[in-house]
């Protein structure tokens, strides 16, 4: 029944059904067993592979390789994560406000990411699938937060004392571990006026410390996964006969 429903899956399905079948403890993909005495079992290279489940997995393994190594884009430089202000983190900030504000037909004033939300670089060179999900290997979906103007300054505050924020449509300083001279749009943060943003939903729930973004008054779906807006990008890049890039702008210095 399982290799029945496998063969109807798509490529992504394939991949997720790969993993829980190698790696998941769900209830159903392992037999009910127990030990009469506790046994130390070595599990390593030396472990011979199980030549039933080899053969059951070999075409979709295949798939997913095939799948993974598909070139999407070049980079003329690597795009890391880094703190204080990184070109992969300004990358994705900024194609996930202009997806946001395309999908919900409305302009979004800010795009936000944080330095451990992205578990890789983009490589200098071919840009393949693998490596966006390298990237973001989570099902994180975009979301667009409603904030007053008093938890975006928390909000910068906590980017100043841990320096470990990408924003867009922003730029602020870090001055003695304080947020200085705040711009959104050009323009200085208001406090008594709401923010939209665009998010993943991993931060919107107060992932990564972010407290400050549960205070949203709204939060509006956008149908968008986090994963898939980043291949997006770098493929509509492609198409335009572009490289896959991102500068360092000042968008946050330590002064």
């Amino acid at each position: 029944m399982l290799i029945e429903r496998m063969k109807r899956l798509n490529l992504g399905q394939v991949a997720c059904s790969l993993f829980f079948l190698l790696f998941s403890c769900q209830k159903g993909l392992y037999p009910e067993a127990t030990l009469a005495t506790e046994t130390a079992v070595l599990v390593d290279a030396k472990v011979a592979p199980d030549a039933k489940a080899e053969n059951v997995i070999a075409p979709y393994r295949q798939q997913v390789e095939e799948r993974m190594n598909e070139v999407i884009g070049i980079a003329p430089m690597e795009l890391s994560s880094d703190t204080v202000e990184s070109t992969l983190g300004n990358f994705v900030a900024d194609l996930q406000r202009e997806q946001a504000s395309a999908a919900i037909g409305q302009p979004v004033d800010l795009g936000l990411m944080t330095q451990g939300g992205l578990r890789n670089s983009l490589p200098k060179g071919n840009i393949k699938v693998g490596n966006v999900f390298e990237v973001m290997p989570f099902e994180n979906k975009v979301l667009v937060l409603t904030l007053p103007g008093t938890s975006v300054q928390k909000l910068f505050e906590f980017g100043a004392q841990r320096r470990v924020l990408s924003v867009s449509n922003a730029t602020f300083s870090i001055k003695n571990k304080k947020p200085v001279n705040i711009l959104i749009g050009g323009k200085p943060l208001d406090m008594q006026r709401t923010y939209t943003m665009a998010v993943s939903d991993y931060l919107a729930n107060g992932g990564d410390n972010l407290i400050m973004l549960r205070d949203a008054t709204k939060v509006t779906e956008t149908g968008i996964l986090l994963r898939e807006a980043i291949l997006k990008k770098i493929k509509d890049l492609t198409a335009q006969q572009k490289p896959v890039e991102a500068k360092l702008e000042g968008r946050v210095k330590k002064i």
